[in-house]
């Protein structure tokens, strides 16, 4: 019995160690306090009938013999439900000690590459980073090995041998690194020198805006010229760093500021082109300023259709057809000597949305 015990209670602790939330200590308890009382009957009667053969005597060791017999059964019987669990959880935590060398002989190899490469990308970020958190990551696995924590250990071992490799990528990356930025400083001058070039055209832009149509139509855009310029200032210094931390051989660096070059380039284009594009998009209503209106109208009916197909009119019949006013005084923004076409766009993209937010509720509530 105390060997059946034994077996089970340790694969408990095991389940119990490594994977907390299938704790099955609980159903444990009831069958090891059997063999405990079985135990316990058993001692007291060897203590008190030892070389007796009293009748009295013979009944205790009956009854030990038999409460040590359920108590066996009632451990195989919890055995046999547990097994997989038990026997997976009490290999797991035997490899667990050996999974722990394991991942500490994976960083050693990492950091002895490290200190046998080129002393100049050993002060590459990425290495360095690497470095610190795999230096982290082994004093963690240290800290849970010292406090017996299995699943501390594994979780940390894993954690070990992720950022051994990673250190072993950056420094095989790192040869290479070099020529990547001095390619990228070639790309973010061409980028640079074209952004300045569309940026020309801003200004035009701006002013045909104000020209052609009705001031607030380009309200919004007003600050865009100075926000774009600054843009591309910012980038030709960024631009300018990388080059100096390139020719300083720290190519991480210049990629860095290569990388916020070109966000800062990015919005600058995109401020240029909001004002460009809006000048397109005002020249095409004012072609053809009820196109739009056609289209929201269009998918308004849609929508009536469907509340009718679906039998929805009730819900939702006077919200679409509310729409159809709000369609009507969108479209009084082009009276007028200077007709408000981007306020006339807006307000019927917003109906345009509000309809469509009709449409998927009402196909949602019909599932």
């Amino acid at each position: 019995m105390d060997k059946r015990q034994s077996i089970a209670s340790t694969g408990v602790d095991a389940i119990r160690a490594l994977t907390p939330a299938r704790d099955i200590t609980s159903l444990w308890n009831d069958t090891e306090k059997k063999c405990f009382e079985a135990g316990a009957a058993y001692l007291t009667a060897v203590d008190q009938f030892d070389g007796i053969t009293t009748p009295a005597a013979q009944h205790a060791f009956d009854a030990a013999t038999h409460a040590l017999g359920e108590a066996c059964r009632a451990v195989d019987e919890f055995y046999q439900a547990h097994r997989i669990d038990l026997e997976q959880a009490r290999s797991t935590l035997a490899a667990t000690p050996r999974l722990a060398q394991d991942a500490k002989a994976l960083a050693e190899k990492a950091q002895l590459a490290v200190a046998a490469a080129d002393d100049s990308f050993t002060d590459y970020p990425s290495i360095r980073a690497a470095w610190q958190t795999l230096d982290a990551g082994v004093a963690t696995l240290d800290g849970a090995t010292a406090s017996g924590d299995a699943l501390g250990v594994r979780n940390a071992a894993a954690a070990v041998r992720e950022a051994a490799a990673a250190l072993e990528a950056a420094l095989e990356a790192a040869p290479a690194r070099a020529k990547e930025a001095r390619s990228a400083l070639s790309s973010v001058r061409t980028r640079l020198e074209a952004v300045r070039t569309r940026f020309e055209r801003l200004a035009p832009a701006f002013s045909t805006l104000l020209r052609e149509f009705n001031v607030a139509s380009s309200a919004d855009l007003s600050a865009n010229e100075h926000m774009s310029a600054r843009y591309i200032e910012q980038a030709s210094e960024d631009l300018a760093a990388a080059r100096a931390a390139a020719d300083a051989s720290n190519p991480e660096q210049a990629l860095d500021y290569i990388a916020q070059a070109r966000a800062r380039l990015a919005d600058a284009e995109a401020l240029v082109d909001a004002v460009t594009d809006r000048v397109e998009l005002l020249r095409a209503v004012k072609a053809n300023p009820r196109e739009k209106e056609r289209a929201v109208r269009f998918t308004l009916r849609d929508a009536q259709q469907l509340a009718v197909n679906r039998g929805l009119v009730a819900e939702w019949g006077s919200v679409l057809d509310a729409q159809l006013a709000r369609i009507e005084r969108a479209s009084t923004a082009l009276s007028g000597t200077h007709p408000d076409y981007w306020s006339y766009l807006q307000d019927l993209n917003t109906i345009s949305g509000f309809i469509s937010g009709v449409v998927d509720r009402m196909r949602g509530s019909a599932r």
